[in-house]
């Protein structure tokens, strides 16, 4: 019975090994989580200082792959049909993709993450002036242009091969130009599985940190001690949320939370904006957003050969390498979201959206909390912000803005909700894509599926907060490391998937004819008649070619056509092209 449900909904293959996968590095770090701790950090260590330059060239050729090919002419070419339309409006549509894909992080580091560099930079003298724009700068690095261009790799791959050449919705489908029919073998379940295995251990690892800032947040308010037991209810909790919001579906769950969640933030920003150093919020936003345009394309390529103030090349290590990991190791997951939400748009379309909305959004967000906290650290030094943690820094900064004290408590209150909101739309979107990658890519999958891979999320988060806890050892460090270890050899793919798709586009041709003249047969006549002529007329009208002559005739048609590699065209008439190497006649195309 078990068997025969497998087969019939699931990719054996890939639902059985990514299962089996999680379940014994939950029982490891159940067992011998002093172990677990050690193996991570030695593999931590042996990954940024052995390949940190191939994250630091990877996603900065990523970068300039997309910018190129959203300003190409292959940015025309539409993720489905030439005739297809969007399947959710502008808004819908931002709302998702920017929760998926930043979440809780924007949140947990807005202000954590300026002041750790202020503090502690690279190359410039803790607590100078020069210090402050370099926080910007490096926190701006960190979520800018980089982790949106990795994130477009995977996704428009998807969304282009699944959508336009009617391939399943799975990584190993970007890979069909190189790897063929070998996608539905183990090299294909291979990439399927780093995709799962990254995903999974990913968003336990957010549910862990998001659990800790609710729990910061409670104890803010209320004063209860954010102990580990607390955090494993909060994380049981927000679970239920998510996987109510998984059991409704995209259309009635993931949307909702995520228009909901985003004018919660919304309002959050607005708050502190107007109650804190508004004017010079305003000053700082222009100089963060041209320092950074200016800086990025030497940042892209920095690795601090000379070692900067003398430890800028662990502090890359610890922050640089760290998130460029990270969002590698994501990239399956909201890679996989996003070409699930961007059926019908352009490739030039969905490039702008993911790459400049986000991060415009992303920027006045981290300018307004960022700056903030680093305005009342420059003024008083002392200040307790200097010393917050993480998680507590937002709450410490909502505390000292001069509103009264029931106003600081709905700040805060509101806090938590936009944390359990992000919590809950990056669990739910995740386990939808969790499923998808492991029922062979059907976009719709089965309730129970995607119920039991929301469950075990949350199961894999408490189980190792608590393990972390009972014996002293970090396994949400580790288990962080576990994902960026997952990303090493996404990196290869990646590339590869970037490759595959440039090849199919060059399969893709524009067939544009001219535009439809009017005949020349009333001009002709007029010409060729004189006064008591009109049998020359007549001559002169007789020789005049016919209307329908195709010399005269050229229809407008501004129809891709897609070209198969023998080089037969598609028809131009109207009709649906051939696609070129298609590797299946099924599908939304």
């Amino acid at each position: 019975m078990v068997a025969q449900y497998l087969k019939k909904h699931t990719s054996p293959p890939v639902f059985i090994s990514s299962a089996v996968l999680a379940v014994a590095f939950v029982l490891w770090g159940v067992i011998s989580p002093g172990s677990l701790g050690d193996v991570a950090g030695a593999v931590n260590s042996f990954i940024t200082e052995t390949f940190g330059w191939l994250y630091i060239f990877s996603a900065t050729a990523f970068l300039v792959f997309v910018i190129v090919l959203m300003v190409s002419r292959y940015g025309a070419v539409k993720l489905g049909p030439s005739d297809s339309t969007p399947e959710y409006g502008t808004i819908s549509w931002f709302a998702m993709l920017f929760t998926a894909g930043m979440g809780i992080g924007l949140v947990f580091y807005a202000v954590s993450e300026p002041i750790s560099h202020f503090t502690a930079p690279p190359v410039a003298e803790a607590g100078s002036q020069e210090a402050a724009r370099e926080a910007m700068l490096y926190t701006f690095f960190h979520w800018g242009l980089h982790p949106w261009a990795i994130y477009i790799i995977l996704g428009l791959s998807l969304g282009y091969f699944a959508f336009r050449k009617g391939l399943p919705l799975r990584p190993a489908s970007a890979l069909y130009p190189i790897l063929k029919d070998r996608i539905n073998g183990w090299p294909g379940y291979l990439v399927d599985i780093l995709a799962v295995f990254g995903t999974l251990f990913g968003l336990a690892t957010s549910l862990g940190i998001g659990a800790q800032q609710v729990g910061a947040g409670l104890n803010t308010l209320f004063g209860w001690e954010n102990t580990t037991s607390l955090q494993v209810i909060l994380i049981l909790a927000i679970s239920a949320i998510a996987i109510t919001s998984v059991m409704l579906g995209l259309d009635k769950g993931i949307r909702r939370l995520a228009l909901t969640n985003l004018f919660l933030a919304f309002a959050l920003m607005l708050f502190v904006f107007f109650f804190g150093p508004t004017r010079d919020l305003l000053n700082s936003l222009a100089a963060n957003v041209g320092t950074y345009v200016q800086e990025v394309p030497g940042l892209s390529f920095q690795t601090f050969p000379d070692n900067g103030n003398g430890t800028a090349q662990e502090w890359q290590g610890a922050w640089t390498l760290f998130y460029w990991g990270w969002w590698i190791s994501w990239s399956p997951f909201v890679g996989m979201f996003l070409a699930r939400i961007s059926y019908g748009r352009t490739i030039r379309n969905f490039i702008a959206g993911c790459l400049f909305a986000p991060i415009g959004a992303s920027m006045v967000w981290l300018t307004i909390f960022g700056d903030s906290a680093l305005d009342l650290i420059q003024n008083d030094p002392a200040n307790p912000l200097a010393e917050a943690s993480a998680e507590t820094a937002i709450y410490v900064l909502l505390g000292q803005l001069p509103v009264a004290d029931f106003l600081i408590a709905i700040a805060s209150v509101l806090t938590i909700l936009v944390v359990v909101l992000f919590f809950a739309t990056s669990s739910d979107s995740g386990s939808l894509v969790i499923d998808i990658l492991t029922n062979g890519g059907d976009p719709n999958p089965r309730w129970q599926q995607r119920l039991f891979w929301a469950v075990l999320q949350g199961v894999i988060a408490a189980v190792l907060l608590g393990a972390g806890a009972a014996t002293g050892a970090d396994a949400l460090s580790a288990l962080q490391t576990a994902s960026i270890l997952a990303g090493l050899p996404l990196v290869v793919v990646l590339a590869l998937m970037a490759v595959g798709l440039s090849r199919a586009l060059r399969d893709e041709r524009f067939v544009v004819a001219l535009p439809e003249e009017p005949s020349p047969r009333e001009g002709l006549r007029r010409s060729a008649q004189r006064p008591g002529t009109a049998d020359e007329g007549a001559d002169a009208e007789a020789a005049v070619p016919e209307a329908n002559d195709p010399m005269l005739s050229e229809t407008a048609v501004a129809e891709m056509a897609t070209v198969r590699t023998n080089g037969s065209v598609g028809d131009v008439d109207g009709t649906e092209p051939v696609s070129g190497d298609s590797p299946a006649s099924s599908g939304k195309d």
